[in-house]
């Protein structure tokens, strides 16, 4: 039954992405888009992914800062368990890479996975709220078509009402055990004790950070994460000479960010292939960038995002002694 789940989720997100690269190629000028390719500036690159790794390195000294109540752990091994989850999403389905970035964590230095997947569950709590401010900032000097502003909303409702979950049930956590233990009555007593026992790890993640500093820290840590993602998306309006040709700016990157932060939450296959692409090219049509140029700039940004990422972390797993494309088979994963 596992199985037949985890090859339905592959084909499902397949089947969506392949609809969204349907609408990227579609009436697509191929000889504009092979003179676009010809004419990048693909030095840009370089410093491109070096500002990438900087973000998540940046990513790991925020992570550190949320598990620091739990346990003090090193940033180089949060910053090579990152790599690896984030590798993992490039091949896996449903972030299941976030998974396995807790599971790695957990296994180098002795820590519930349940809960580092808690504290990462936080991270991207912030994340979501971080995008909407960018966005509710921008949409006051750029009008965003209304499905994006929709979307802003849904994603800022849905992760409101997630924190406000999460800390109902910490603050009551007595009684979510109790009403834990009454649902899981009727299943197996091993069933139950692993549950619970994975449950309690889960609101054990669910810490304040110790010191107040820390939130000022992590706020600051937010923001240069996405300065950094903002600076790739700009660095390569200059890779295609989008500047001089279309007169893009800082707010056109800053539109770009949010518009494809949305494909991050758009079902899809491994990678974000397709749901990426099409929202990268429609965000640039905004600007009057033609399609054939926006799929090109969205191909190299994907690809940017993608492979330097994908290389690293599968040498880190190589290390680790994980197979990412066994991942799904791990045994200890499914012990989270």
């Amino acid at each position: 039954m596992k199985r037949f789940k985890d090859s339905l989720k592959i084909i499902v997100g397949i089947i969506i992405s392949t609809g969204f690269m349907y609408l990227a190629f579609r009436k697509l000028n191929f000889q504009q888009m092979k003179q676009a390719f010809s004419m990048a500036n693909y030095w840009l690159l370089i410093p491109s992914i070096l500002i990438l790794f900087i973000s998540h390195w940046l990513r790991s000294v925020r992570w550190k800062f949320l598990l620091n109540p739990i346990k003090k752990i090193n940033v180089s091994s949060l910053f090579s368990a990152l790599l690896i989850g984030y590798a993992a999403n490039t091949i896996l389905p449903a972030h299941l890479g976030e998974f396995l970035r807790a599971y790695v964590i957990g296994r180098k230095r002795n820590i519930s996975a349940s809960s580092t997947l808690a504290t990462i569950i936080i991270e991207r709590i912030i994340d979501v709220f971080s995008i909407v401010l960018i966005m509710a900032l921008t949409f006051v000097i750029y009008p965003f078509p209304s499905w994006v502003r929709k979307s802003g909303y849904l994603m800022f409702v849905f992760v409101l009402g997630l924190f406000i979950f999460l800390v109902v049930m910490k603050k009551f956590s007595k009684q979510t055990m109790k009403f834990i233990a009454t649902l899981l009555k009727p299943f197996p007593q091993k069933l139950n004790d692993k549950v619970e026992r994975l449950s309690r790890s889960f609101l054990d993640g669910l810490k304040p950070m110790k010191h107040k500093r820390d939130y000022f820290i992590v706020f600051i840590l937010s923001i240069l994460i996405w300065l950094c993602y903002w600076a790739v998306i700009y660095i390569n309006f200059f890779t295609f000479n989008l500047v001089a040709q279309f007169e893009l700016n800082v707010i056109a990157g800053l539109v770009l960010l949010v518009i494809t932060t949305i494909s991050v939450v758009v079902p899809s296959s491994p990678g974000y292939i397709g749901t990426y692409h099409w929202l990268c090219q429609i965000s640039l049509e905004l600007f009057k960038v033609p399609r054939a140029i926006g799929l090109s700039y969205a191909i190299i940004i994907h690809g940017l995002n993608f492979f330097p990422i994908f290389l690293v972390g599968f040498t880190l797993a190589w290390k680790e002694g994980i197979k990412l494309s066994k991942v799904q088979k791990e045994e200890d994963l499914s012990k989270l």
